[in-house]
């Protein structure tokens, strides 16, 4: 019935739908949602210890035995710059103040961790039919690890180039993230985001360059997009955003309001939050030193600094220090189960691409 099955016979989907892995608002429950209904749940694991990571596996394991997505962030650990991480704390003194809290303080450090010699060991022990990473790949031992389990490996590509590089490298099938997408940007082959391209450019000039299957995201949130996604050549999308809206998603009520009013001009790529651009909801830490300050220190070590403020502002409903994680797209975002939300996408964009022919 689809156009491309590719990505389905690879990754044994019924449904050409990947649930985006996004770090915070999904855990087992989503995966387990999305899967069932025939798309690809993708836990991340970014901000989890190998110890939560093992315990949401185990609960997956016992809920289904449909394929799932396991996630991982693949940075290089940052150097310690004291002089840079004391200016940006300096810099953030005023809002300190302005919460009653001490300036000088010691600030926590960033939960991010890299995929590792402990995380690849518990791939290795629960086998996931796929595992993905966000920025780039690991080292080629680690990698040969993974795919020695006979896991199917993605990554994100944000250009033709990483695309390319990724095939080059054993990846089964590509993400091409468009510029339009929530979150952080997989951008790991160069630094500036300015000449990023869209989804709509950046999905047909990958599927030109690369053998393997390619997966759109990106501004993608119903129907339409889906479509629009097949007859751009790719064989399956991501979709993010329009699963925040799902009961599943563990969303703190400054995030949830701010999506419900989003607009498409309401984003912003920002790096105040982390230290890596990525595309959120502006609010007022956004707008008052970023959205994309030279200040803020590498990645992930810019958020240690801001998460005293979050802490203190967040009970009071405040979304004012806090990452409001949100693609172009989030006004076409509907509230329902993640497993109806996968079904019904899939069926309006079957229902569409029969109408207009295949």
């Amino acid at each position: 019935m689809w156009p491309d099955r590719r990505i389905l016979d690879l990754l044994g989907l019924d449904r050409p739908i990947l649930q985006a892995p996004m770090a915070g608002p999904v855990d087992s429950e989503m995966v387990i949602a999305v899967s069932e209904a025939g798309g690809l749940g993708g836990l991340p694991c970014a901000l989890m210890t190998p110890e939560k990571a093992r315990t949401e596996l185990g609960i997956i394991g016992q809920r289904t035995s449909r394929p799932i997505n396991v996630n991982f962030f693949c940075h290089q650990q940052p150097k310690d710059d004291l002089a840079r991480e004391a200016g940006w704390k300096k810099l953030l003194e005023p809002y300190y103040v302005e919460l009653g809290l001490d300036p000088n303080a010691p600030a926590p450090r960033s939960a991010r961790a890299p995929f590792d010699d402990e995380f690849c060991a518990i791939v290795e022990e629960f086998r996931p039919e796929v595992v993905s990473f966000h920025f780039g790949l690991p080292d080629e031992a680690l990698l040969d690890r993974v795919k020695a389990t006979g896991a199917k490996v993605l990554s994100s590509a944000t250009t033709t180039d990483e695309a390319v590089w990724l095939e080059a490298r054993g990846c089964d099938a590509i993400i091409a993230q468009g510029a339009e997408a929530g979150g952080h940007r997989g951008i790991f082959l160069a630094d500036d985001v300015a000449n990023q391209p869209g989804t709509f450019a950046l999905v047909p000039q990958v599927v030109d360059a690369v053998r393997v299957p390619v997966i759109a995201a990106g501004g993608i949130a119903d129907a339409r997009g889906i479509v629009a996604a097949f007859a751009l050549g790719a064989s399956a999308v991501q979709v993010g955003t329009a699963y925040l809206f799902c009961p599943e998603a563990k969303m703190p009520a400054p995030h949830k309001a701010a999506l419900k009013s989003a607009k498409d001009d309401h984003t912003a790529l920002t790096n105040v939050f982390t230290g890596r651009p990525a595309r959120g909801i502006v609010n007022r830490i956004m707008r008052e030193v970023g959205p994309l300050s030279k200040d803020a220190p590498a990645f992930p070590l810019a958020g240690g600094a801001l998460a005293p403020l979050r802490a203190a502002s967040e009970p009071k409903g405040s979304g004012d220090f806090m990452s409001l994680w949100s693609g172009q797209a989030a006004r076409l975002g509907r509230e329902m189960p993640a497993g109806e939300l996968t079904r019904r996408l899939a069926d309006e964009a079957l229902a569409m691409l029969a109408r207009f022919g295949r």
